[in-house]
């Protein structure tokens, strides 16, 4: 039983030991890092692209409306309650059909756009030498905060969503 009690005490101390070191070779680590600190929020409410994308939305969902409306109309104007439920389900379809193709396209422009953000932010820490990039709202204190050079970078990217939507219309 003594041994085991030896044991046990050196493999606490080792374990101690261990600990230490590798508390000593993180807080050097952080110690000499370059942080910068960004509100995400701000940076995405600036973007070009981002207003470019609400805007075509806000087109988009008045299209849907004045679609439902029409589809409205006709079916309340047809009398026969067979051609009434096929226009139903044809109308229904057809909806479902531009929800999914609109969900789908403005999925693949968000990520782009949210991508370009990303890129925007690498750059900037490229060429500050940021060690580490961190959302503001998840730092208590510290940090340089890149915010306001990060929304002047991306308020100039041209919005790339508008083109391609012209893009599509021509085909």
């Amino acid at each position: 039983m003594n041994k085991n009690v030896k044991f046990l005490a050196v493999a606490a101390a080792a374990f101690a030991i261990g600990m230490g070191i590798n508390n000593i070779a993180v807080s050097d680590m952080l110690g000499n890092a370059k942080i910068a600190v960004v509100d995400v929020q701000q940076v995405v409410a600036a973007s070009s692209q981002v207003n470019a994308l609400k805007n075509e939305n806000q087109v988009k969902t008045k299209e849907i409306i004045s679609f439902i409306e029409e589809a409205r109309k006709d079916v309340a104007a047809t009398s026969d309650a067979d051609k009434k439920k096929s226009l139903e389900e044809k109308y229904t379809k057809e909806l479902n059909s531009k929800r999914e193709a609109y969900g789908a396209e403005y999925n693949k422009k968000m990520l782009a756009i949210q991508q370009n953000i990303l890129n925007a932010v690498a750059e900037q820490a490229r060429a500050n030498n940021y060690d580490i990039v961190l959302a503001k709202d998840v730092v208590l204190f510290g940090g340089e905060d890149i915010t306001d050079s990060l929304k002047s970078v991306v308020a100039v990217k041209k919005a790339d969503t508008t083109a391609t939507s012209k893009n599509k219309k021509k085909k």
